[in-house]
């Protein structure tokens, strides 16, 4: 099939790949010029693994190809993806603006042939109907444009206009760090709308998916498809990371009465894991969540609730407990270091997740900004960011390149990302390095025996 993706983030540079990848002819959007010219040279704009291995083999086919030429993409696609951002307001609601000039760009340039737009983008619940509503709104533009002198239609128009269209929401469950993966061996896959049309091209374009035909196990019965109307559709994938983020909080909620009564909450979340009711993903304590799903969606569902007269008392909870949990490795540094002033503090890890390079409301933000406002030196290392050099919002702290050089004088390390290969560095050069070897497992992902063994006093969450 005729894909065209507008808006080439994680999601949608992510889908537009692995949709290429499975044998459809994709055409990537997006307005930065710079950005597009990097994907043409082979290069990705995002860290996600597998995903440059993915995108050089379908250029080199022939079936993905990169443009900011919106009108080509749409003349392109039988399926148009929507997939800008929508970062939160102040206020917590979604900022839909990139939504909307897209949508209105869909309406401007839309030509012969029926199309299904898809809403790929995390918007608030009822945009559906909305993107429809400004999509005719750019196909009243383009109308008027061609209208000629004396307000006449001329009777041979120079291009040939439809409104037959139908909006789908069809919703990512993606993780950084793993999103070609899950694209590949998604748990289900959500499709909103009232079109029959449409619902039947969208299982026909994610057939081979739906089949396993890419999965890690092929054996596996079908993948679930959702068929439901728009809002509930809107509705699910808020539902879903609302749900997780209130996981988090609630096994970071254990974690901090564990801490006074003396138990361990790694050994609870074993225990209630093992329920299978409960289940044992998303009960790792730590110092809470962050990126740039779960605080957006939370706080917009949260809006949204608003805006209808009721108030999410439980989700407000979890946004409360993550707050404060961000900054928990902040006060067990107190505890330990007593005053902070003065002091040396290495962060092991940057980023707000392992594999990926995306800083957006990471924990180590806030951290920084609390260690610099007591007056300690921060300095950390990340696997990647160390490596890239990327230095944007990182302010207040300093990047080592590896990590002896950021134990080197330190009076203390926290482990703030839980990279894989953090379990593999040399612990006991870097305590010989230190004035103090001592490790806050913001992850509880360490092992406490080598760490001990190597010199290190280790402090976690809720042990």
């Amino acid at each position: 099939m005729r894909v065209c993706v507008i808006g080439t983030g994680y999601v949608g540079l992510v889908t537009g790949v692995c949709l290429s990848h499975i044998g459809h002819h994709v055409i990537c959007i997006d307005n930065n010029e710079e950005k597009v010219k990097l994907m043409k040279s082979g290069q990705t704009p995002i860290y996600e693994p597998g995903l440059s291995e993915l995108m050089h083999s379908c250029t080199k086919a022939g079936r993905l190809e990169f443009t900011s030429d919106l009108a080509a993409g749409v003349a392109h696609g039988e399926i148009l993806f929507i997939a800008v951002g929508t970062p939160s307001l102040p206020t917590g609601e979604s900022d839909t603006r990139y939504v909307e000039a897209v949508a209105r760009g869909i309406g401007n340039h839309l030509n012969g042939g029926y199309k299904v737009i898809v809403n790929k983008s995390t918007v608030p619940i009822g945009s559906g109907d909305w993107v429809r509503m400004i999509v005719l709104e750019g196909v009243a533009e383009r109308q008027k444009s061609l209208v000629g002198a004396g307000g006449v239609i001329p009777e041979e128009p120079s291009e040939e206009i439809t409104t037959d269209f139908d909006v789908v929401s069809n919703p990512e469950f993606l993780r950084e760090g793993s999103a070609v993966y899950d694209t590949f061996n998604p748990d289900r896959i959500v499709l909103g709308s009232n079109s029959s049309k449409a619902i039947t091209m969208m299982q026909e374009l994610y057939s081979p998916l739906v089949e396993r035909q890419h999965a890690a196990d092929e054996s596996l019965p079908p993948v679930p498809v959702v068929v439901t109307d728009l809002s509930s559709a809107e509705m699910i994938k808020y539902a879903a990371n609302a749900f997780l983020a209130t996981k988090i909080s609630f096994i970071n909620e254990v974690a901090n009465i564990c801490d006074r009564v003396g138990a361990d909450v790694t050994q609870v979340a074993k225990g209630i894991g093992l329920d299978s009711r409960i289940g044992n993903k998303f009960l790792q304590a730590g110092i809470g969540w962050g990126g740039s799903c779960f605080p957006k969606d939370v706080s917009a569902l949260i809006h949204t609730a608003d805006d209808y007269g009721y108030e999410a008392q439980l989700l407000k909870s979890a946004v409360s407990v993550n707050k404060r949990q961000r900054l928990l490795a902040v006060e067990k540094l107190q505890q330990e270091l007593k005053i902070l002033k003065g002091k040396t503090v290495g962060l092991l890890g940057l980023t707000f997740k392992p594999d990926t390079d995306d800083l957006r409301d990471a924990p180590a933000l806030d951290m920084i900004e609390q260690l610099n406002r007591l007056g300690a030196k921060v300095k950390a290392y990340d696997p990647i960011i160390s490596q890239t050099g990327m230095r944007h919002g990182l302010s207040g702290v300093i990047v080592e390149t590896d990590p002896e050089r950021l134990a080197d004088g330190c009076d203390a390390l926290v482990l703030i990302t839980d990279w894989a290969q953090f379990k593999k560095l040399d612990y006991s050069q870097m305590a010989r390095l230190m004035n103090n070897p001592v490790m806050i497992d913001g992850r509880n992902f360490l092992d406490r025996e080598i760490l001990e063994r190597a010199g290190f006093q280790c402090i976690g969450i809720g042990r």
